[in-house]
This record gives C-alpha cells, sequence and structure tokens, in this order.
C-alpha cells in the first residue's frame, strides 16, 4: 500500500512530529507512507490527487474500531485500491469517504498522530504480532 497522508491547517507542534516520524519508521516494513502538512487547502497537489483513493479524516465521519480499520485496509488492498490519500482538516477534496478519530474537536497534530499509531496498530492487526512490546 502507498500513503499519501495530507494535513491541512497550523504548523504542527515538533513533539506531534517527531512522534509521526517515529511511526512512519515502524509503518514502513508494512506500507509506503508519506506525511505534508499544508498551511492552507489551496497548497494541496490537485493534479496528483486524481489517482488516488481518498479517505478523509472528520469528526463527522464513520467511526471505525482499531480491527474495523485493520479490515478496511484489508479490503483496499483486495479492490487493488492500493494509492490511498488520507486528508486530515480539509473538506474541500471530494472524497471517497471519510472516517473519524473521534467526534471531538482536536489540534491537527494530535489528530495526525492518532492516525498514524491506529495505522501502525492495524498493521499490527492484520499481521498477527503483537501491539503492546
Amino acid at each position: 500500500m502507498n500513503y499519501k497522508v495530507y494535513a491541512t491547517g497550523n504548523k504542527i507542534e515538533k513533539f506531534y512530529s517527531d512522534a509521526i516520524k517515529e511511526y512512519q519508521k515502524r509503518l514502513n516494513r508494512f506500507c509506503n507512507i508519506s506525511f505534508t502538512n499544508y498551511k492552507n487547502p489551496q497548497q494541496l497537489p490537485k493534479q496528483q490527487i486524481d489517482k488516488y483513493y481518498k479517505i478523509g479524516i472528520l469528526p463527522s465521519g464513520k467511526s471505525l474500531s482499531s480491527e474495523e480499520l485493520a479490515e478496511k485496509i484489508k479490503e483496499l488492498e483486495l479492490s487493488a485500491k492500493t494509492d490511498i490519500l488520507i486528508v486530515i482538516g480539509n473538506e474541500e477534496i471530494p472524497l471517497n469517504e471519510s472516517i473519524s478519530i473521534s467526534p471531538m474537536e482536536m489540534s491537527l497534530g494530535l489528530a495526525s498522530t492518532i492516525l498514524f499509531e491506529q495505522l501502525y496498530r492495524a498493521y499490527k492487526i492484520l499481521n498477527n504480532e503483537p501491539y503492546h512490546k
């Protein structure tokens, strides 16, 4: 799977960026994943967006458990949707679907960190590996 995660909004605090980088490093054994923070939605590279299956992270999106997220990843892989764009903090891009981390509002950095942690957890579930060391 190839993921691009685009977060739109204010700059992300360093401690969140550090956590995201750590999860990126851990996820690299399961998938290719990149993260880019854009200050505003107009900066998003719209030409590249069309080829991706687009998932928005929105408070109003569908709530998934960790196991359901793992199953969603498996379904996407089986349906040959291997280029995934995950957009946090932007409702202007036409999405294929939206999911929710929480119905509560939270900072962009926290939402991004939780997303990366949940993706890592989902891949551990898919590979029948224990999550906690």
